[in-house]
């Protein structure tokens, strides 16, 4: 059976995670953890980046900071995963649901202002699939009505819009390193914070609600109890298994984008023939090859596809239930205006195998099954 998902790893990673054992320091903020923050903070320009236990925590973390009181509003799309939203509940706020664009399967901009009241306070932009949505026009909705923007990047690591990095163009970026992701720790994320008047706040929360940040860098002689907060910090060990794939990140993500482009090579003349519809990469955005996907005709057909690749060695699996359908959905929040795409497109989206080492005989056993189905469809 060919796997939807292999977890990356680089040999490195033992050797690493052995260093942090020998120095004795395996809890959070060691020096791995540093490393990977680092990273973080030059590769995409973030002016800091703190590593946290998944990247369902950092967005946590960013909805405290965004100061939300109960009955504030944040406008999200309903196509994404349980922690976009979880993460504001958690801190007050009802949930508004807005249709997504069908192309990028991203949160439809022209559809956020309309949905904005008096009590509207965030907009959670998700960058599905590692492809941007359209910040530029995001951020002028943002800035007219006075909100905050936390971009939700868990699947956008190296991934780019008009030349910036996902996760540093709203008010805070959340990343995640689950074992599904381009890069991994096993459970972990990072948070970006591109305001310098939030780090210290951000320190705080991380830190079970303490100044201890402040103290391990000598700048207070004792540490105190300074607000709410819990324990957002990793083991070190995760971070140096993190760390062994960061070093070789430009690597990885060729790897991804070699499988990615051979899928759409091999699938364009069954889009050209009006069988399937593939992944649309707009021209601002340069994307990570999180995942391949194909949309299928409708939800018959995309079950009868799964179906078959299963029967040949191949897991292919769909994504998410539209949130609003849930019945936490309907508790914590409402769809505003017409559900024209969410619910018909995802019911068509099948995801293919992709991970860092997949082979070319195996993309090619992909490809070739997914081409006898189709074949198979016009006989």
């Amino acid at each position: 059976m060919i796997n939807f998902n292999i977890p990356p790893y680089v040999p490195t990673a033992q050797e690493h995670m052995m260093e942090a054992v020998r120095n004795h320091k395996i809890c959070g903020d060691g020096p791995f953890t540093k490393r990977c923050d680092a990273w973080i903070e030059e590769k995409t320009g973030t002016q800091k980046a703190l590593l946290t236990t998944s990247g369902t925590t950092a967005l946590e973390m960013a909805a405290f900071l965004c100061d939300l009181k109960p009955g504030d509003e944040v406008i999200l799309p309903s196509y994404t995963f349980t922690s976009t939203a979880t993460a504001f509940v958690l801190a007050g706020a009802k949930l508004v649901f807005v249709d997504v664009c069908p192309d990028t399967m991203n949160i439809d901009e022209t559809k956020i202002e309309d949905a904005i009241t008096e009590r509207t306070r965030v907009i959670v932009p998700v960058h599905y699939a590692g492809v941007a949505c359209e910040m530029d026009a995001i951020m002028d909705i943002a800035r007219k009505h006075g909100l905050k923007v936390v971009e939700d990047a868990a699947q956008g690591v190296m991934s780019t819009y008009k030349g910036c990095a996902l996760g540093t163009i709203g008010d805070f970026g959340c990343f995640s390193f689950h074992e599904t992701k381009n890069y991994s720790m096993g459970e972990g994320g990072a948070l970006l914070i591109n305001d310098p008047s939030k780090n210290e706040a951000a320190e705080i929360l991380r830190e079970k609600g303490t100044n201890r940040a402040k103290f391990f860098r000598g700048q207070i002689d004792k540490y105190t109890w300074m607000d709410y907060g819990s324990s957002y910090l990793p083991s070190d060990l995760n971070a140096a298994y993190l760390w062994s794939q960061l070093e070789v990140a430009d690597k990885i993500n060729d790897d991804r984008l070699a499988a990615w482009d051979a899928y759409h090579d091999a699938f364009k003349p069954l889009e050209d023939a009006g069988m399937v519809e593939l992944p649309t990469i707009p021209e601002e955005c340069v994307h990570n090859a999180h995942m391949f996907y194909l949309k299928c005709k409708d939800l018959a057909e995309r079950t009868a596809l799964i179906k078959h690749l299963k029967e040949n060695g191949v897991s292919a699996v769909f994504h998410y239930i539209p949130l609003h359908s849930a019945p936490a959905g309907k508790k914590f929040g409402r769809f505003h205006g017409a559900d024209e795409f969410t619910t018909v497109e995802s019911e068509r989206l099948v995801r293919l195998p992709m991970y860092y080492g997949i082979s070319e005989e195996d993309v090619q056993t992909v490809i070739s099954q997914v081409k006898a189905f189709y074949e198979d469809q016009v006989r």
